[in-house]
């Protein structure tokens, strides 16, 4: 009856599932059309000629393909930054936003259009990669739809465009972007006074300078605005998830515990050890103490394989980077390069075991554990257990010397 109940649960959380997945589908299908009718649309709008109607049309669809291609990609390599690849509407609804300012763009003077804003705001919601292709194409359609747009329009944009990405490339609570704000303005205002003011034949004067200025100044803003809404929304939202779900008391784990106390009480220890492991070396520690905690959550309705254990982590909303290491974890897929992260737990989840195995044979057995963990390390040398994680010897030796230092926390697993 129970496992009828839960292969019934299992079926209606994948059709949830590939529901959720057909709608971002349809979403991005969405990008191709619109992004090539707005561009037929605002061509005709402008009074461009047949021509060039017929090759902005062509460029949006085109653009709109590829562009759609990149974020399938993305998501099936899992690429997006943050918690973007749960929420891919986001960046769709972001593009949407950009690609009407981009039409009307050509109704204003170039010198202030917003684009270091536009990159910046379409690269924080999906990758630098797609950040940077979809800010240029939207520059390409400002200057396609101007009746005398010129190659200077967009590489001035681009390149103030390509740096801003590179600058704020995976920020996160701490990183300063005082300078690298500094930076981008900096080089936006050189290149509109390279490519625009010094090509007007005329003397130079602080009138000519306004311009750049109320770019700069509409950047700025814009900027700091987003900037500060995206650490509120995304980064410290992401912070606070985790500290739910690697809260001990958290019902998940709760539910572990009143499942299999032994998982529940194993997955404490590997957590302990490895968090500290992943702070010695600068990793990931919350992902690390995160994998700990539910790489081992399918004991609670016998699930093992991944497929069948991911509804876990969706439901519970567990941020898109553990995820990725969970799924790297389970899979556990030999035919390609693995983590540090996946290694730190592996050597952790290994120690823990065989210090719970001997105490459960003899629990007032003395243990040498630089013994024990020197056996283990150069067991899974010899055998080349380690030869698929991307973890250096200097790294291994470093884990070595830290699990030897937690003599008096062995002694607690009696």
């Amino acid at each position: 009856m129970d496992s009828s109940i839960e292969i019934k649960d299992n079926i209606a959380r994948t059709k949830s599932l590939n529901r959720k997945e057909g709608i971002i589908k349809l979403l991005f299908a969405s990008i191709f059309i619109v992004t090539g009718l707005m561009l037929f649309g605002f061509s005709i709008l402008y009074n461009l000629k047949p021509e060039a109607i017929i090759r902005n049309t062509f460029t949006g669809f085109l653009c709109g393909g590829i562009l759609i291609y990149m974020l399938n990609d993305a998501g099936e390599r899992k690429l997006f930054s943050y918690d973007n690849g749960q929420k891919r509407n986001r960046f769709v609804i972001s593009y949407f936003a950009c690609l009407i300012i981009s039409m009307v763009l050509p109704l204003v003077t170039v010198g202030v259009w917003p684009y270091l804003f536009i990159f910046l705001f379409l690269g924080l919601f999906s990758t630098n990669e797609i950040g940077l292709f979809s800010g240029s194409m939207l520059v390409i359609f400002s200057v396609m739809l101007e009746k005398e747009g010129s190659y200077a329009e967009f590489f001035m944009y681009f390149l103030a465009g390509a740096v801003i990405l590179v600058l704020l490339r995976d920020i996160n609570e701490t990183t300063k972007i005082g300078i690298p704000i500094f930076i981008s303005i900096s080089l936006q205002l050189t290149l509109i006074v390279a490519f625009d003011i010094l090509f007007q034949n005329k003397s130079l004067s602080f009138a000519m300078l306004i311009v750049p200025i109320v770019n700069i100044l509409i950047n700025i803003i814009l900027m700091f605005i987003l900037l500060n809404m995206f650490g509120v929304y995304v980064i410290r939202k992401s912070n606070d998830r985790y500290m739910d779900i690697n809260d001990t008391e958290y019902p998940l784990l709760v539910q572990l515990k009143e499942t299999d106390k032994d998982a529940y009480f194993k997955a404490i220890h590997i957590a302990y050890l490895a968090e500290r492991i992943a702070l010695d070396l600068g990793l990931n520690a919350r992902a690390v103490k995160t994998m700990s905690y539910y790489y081992n959550i399918g004991v609670i309705d016998g699930s093992k394989s991944w497929e069948d254990v991911k509804h876990f982590y969706l439901e519970n909303n567990f941020p898109e980077e553990a995820i990725i290491y969970l799924e790297e974890y389970i899979k556990n897929d030999r035919s390609k390069q693995l983590s540090k992260e996946a290694g730190i737990i592996y050597m952790s989840e290994t120690l823990i075991e065989s210090i719970l195995y001997l105490f459960e044979k003899n629990k007032d057995t003395k243990i040498n554990y630089d013994d024990l963990i020197e056996k283990i390390f150069r067991h899974k040398l010899e055998n080349k257990e380690l030869y698929n994680y991307n973890i250096s010897l200097y790294e291994l030796e470093r884990m070595k010397t830290l699990m030897k230092k937690e003599k008096l926390y062995y002694d607690f697993l009696r």
